[in-house]
């Protein structure tokens, strides 16, 4: 039986458009050495004035609805598992053309880029058989849970068929 603590902290209304299938893809400023990770919800965004200007309007009730994770004390509800399939580099520019793979404007993905290279990361995300709930180590882009989960049991969120159509779209 798999088990995993590693954890990518993402805003938790991202990882619930993974968890949903609504976004497939994220945009970095670098790439990932890591090939596979839990999907650890923050929420540090919702603190900022005008956060749901970040996200294209189809998805402002989306967003609203999702914008926090169930959390207990120090501890929030992890849900999925996500392996990186792919990682390119594409011109910052060039970020618009995948606008159908995410939720977020492209006006906020280019001023959160800081560099003229974006790293996009095709992730393939999987339910946990069961949400836990976990508290992490401290980390910025990284951290490890202090328990470890199990993948046992874990399914994709979406069907292979269709996963592998959108990652022939997106290349």
């Amino acid at each position: 039986m798999k088990e995993i603590t590693k954890c990518l902290n993402e805003w938790n209304v991202i990882i619930e458009s993974l968890g949903q299938g609504k976004q497939t893809i994220l945009i970095r400023n670098y790439g990932t050495n890591l090939t596979e990770f839990l999907l650890y919800p923050t929420v540090s965004y919702v603190l900022k004035d005008g956060y749901i200007q970040s996200f294209q309007s189809k998805y402002h009730e989306f967003v609203k609805f999702n914008d926090l994770p169930k959390r207990n004390e120090e501890k929030s509800e992890v849900k999925y598992f996500a392996k990186v399939e792919k990682v390119f580099e594409t011109n910052s520019y060039r970020i618009g053309n995948l606008k159908n793979y995410y939720i977020w404007t492209s006006k906020h993905v280019k001023s959160y880029l800081n560099t003229r290279k974006a790293h996009v990361w095709v992730l393939r995300v999987y339910e946990l058989e069961s949400p836990i709930m976990a508290e992490r180590t401290k980390g910025l882009r990284y951290a490890n849970l202090l328990e470890k989960v199990s993948l046992e049991g874990i399914k994709p969120v979406i069907s292979d068929k269709k996963f592998l159509k959108l990652v022939s779209e997106i290349n």
